[in-house]
């Protein structure tokens, strides 16, 4: 594709300058907590203003910094363009053990054809390209004779904005969440391009493209566990430390399967592309969906089956996470209990993470607990809700999702793109509050070793360089055709 704005090609020169943003962006020491991220957005504040793009930095908390930058189409100011896109991508990145790495989390290697480091995959790559997505519409604004940091870039109808923000990994509401409270123009867009999806993954000697259309909600608990206080040398039902084991062990159980738009539209159409064996596994998951329905009533699925089915048609990994995304999952984070070994606790907590579907809402998550746990168990408790996030949907049918689609295959034709619900949270929930539909699509073409989903949190994160090569056209395609 040729335009105003230039080719999707990329150079080796611009590979290169794509590799050093990223090993840059590794190196600054993000983590959060405490977080830091108003170094990253310093430094690229910098590498905005070398490209000649004004950017604004805002640290609301010490050390919670977050940017934005936007360059302009020739329709937007007229409002015939239609509303901007924005580049949405977060700073922040999660902690890492050094000892357990073959090579510095934070030293941004570039060995065996991959770039190392916290960050690389989630989602410091990313930010880098779309970065280098503002840096090639500035070149082409400044190679047409015009100003970026005022003018229109030559071919674009509408605004592009960047946004990189702090404290994502914990919610966000440092970062995007300030951002939409306080600023929400700075955000409002026909749509974003976000992280967790348009990375391959391969399965029956097929390439899908998940492309994140949702994400499910979550709400965090703490439950006080009532027991009685006792001598450790006379054993006593009332021990809170026993009871918040029982506890623990009924929250463990898998609860129905619900199968949502989005996974079922997904599994409809991976179908035609899958072997015989493939798709008689999706079938005891999903049977209305193989006959071309959007969802399955979840009363008509025996959960016994549906993970049967998926260790069929799953390697570990990717069976775990397809189930997270057919249920209102329950995780055990913390358990307390306790002030020495000869006493028996009166009291014990437990702080667990509810991650919810589409269409489940806080008090339905609290009847799942009572449910799960049970009358007298439920009785011994006392839940303090911490916090809640809703889940996110977009539209399936709308004009940028359908590009995005259109994109992967133009970029590879033996891609399959699928709508994808994510399991975790991302800065979406936040740009739902303002009406801007979030699409998760960082494209990357990995190897069938490069274990994505291991690497985002693990050890040993990396991203390749020929997944770079790849994404960052791919990027470019969908913002210019969506923008032109």
């Amino acid at each position: 594709m040729t335009t105003d704005v230039g080719r999707d090609e990329m150079t080796d020169r611009e590979l290169a300058e794509l590799i050093e943003l990223l090993r840059g962006l590794i190196r600054i020491k993000s983590v959060n907590p405490p977080g830091d991220e108003i170094l990253v957005a310093r430094y690229l504040e910098q590498v905005f203003a070398d490209e000649g793009i004004p950017a604004t930095v805002v640290e609301p908390f010490p050390g919670r910094g977050s940017i934005v930058a936007r360059v302009h189409g020739d329709g937007a100011p007229k409002g015939g363009g239609g509303d901007p896109l924005l580049l949405l991508s977060h700073l922040d990145v999660v902690p890492a053990e050094p000892a357990s790495w073959k090579h510095d989390p934070f030293g941004g290697d570039l060995a065996d054809g991959y770039v190392w480091g916290r960050g690389a995959v989630d989602m410091k790559s990313m930010v880098a390209m779309e970065v280098q997505v503002m840096r090639r519409l500035a070149r082409a604004a400044r190679e047409a004779g015009r100003n970026p940091a005022t003018d229109p870039i030559p071919g674009l109808r509408r605004d592009v904005i960047f946004c990189s923000t702090a404290d994502e990994e914990a919610g966000g509401w440092q970062g995007a969440g300030w951002l939409v409270d306080n600023h929400p123009d700075w955000l409002r867009a026909a749509g974003a391009l976000n992280e967790a999806g348009g990375m391959a993954m391969t399965y029956g000697g097929v390439r899908f493209y998940p492309i994140q259309v949702a994400e499910k909600g979550f709400v965090v608990y703490k439950l006080h566990v009532k027991g009685r206080w006792g001598h450790g040398s006379v054993p006593t039902p009332d021990n809170a430390a026993v009871l918040a084991a029982r506890i623990v062990a009924r929250l463990a159980e898998p609860g129905p399967v619900r199968l949502t738009q989005a996974i079922g539209v997904s599994l409809a159409r991976a179908v035609p592309h899958l072997t015989v064996r493939a798709v008689a596994a999706i079938a005891a998951l999903a049977p209305a969906a193989v006959a071309g329905a959007a969802a399955t009533p979840s009363a008509a699925v025996d959960p016994a089956r549906v993970e049967a089915a998926l260790r069929e048609l799953c390697d570990p990994i990717l069976a775990r996470t397809v189930s997270a995304m057919i249920h209102d999952t329950i995780s055990v984070g913390i358990i307390r209990a306790g002030v020495k070994y000869n006493v028996i606790p009166g009291v014990a907590e437990i702080e667990i993470d509810c991650r919810t579907l589409p269409g489940t809402d806080e008090p339905a998550m609290l009847e799942e607990l009572h449910r799960r746990i049970g009358d007298e168990l439920w009785a011994r408790i006392e839940v303090e809700c911490e916090q809640i996030g809703s889940a996110v949907q977009a539209p399936l049918d709308s004009p940028l999702y359908r590009l995005l689609e259109k994109v992967v295959v133009d970029h590879d034709a033996r891609g399959v793109p699928v709508p994808f619900l994510a399991p975790f949270a991302t800065d979406a929930k936040h740009l739902a509050r303002i009406g801007v539909p979030t699409y998760g699509f960082s494209p990357l073409k990995t190897g069938s070793g490069d274990g994505l989903l291991e690497l985002m949190h693990g050890d040993d994160e990396r991203v390749s360089v020929d997944a770079l090569r790849f994404g960052l056209p791919v990027l470019w395609d969908a913002v210019t055709r969506f923008c032109a």
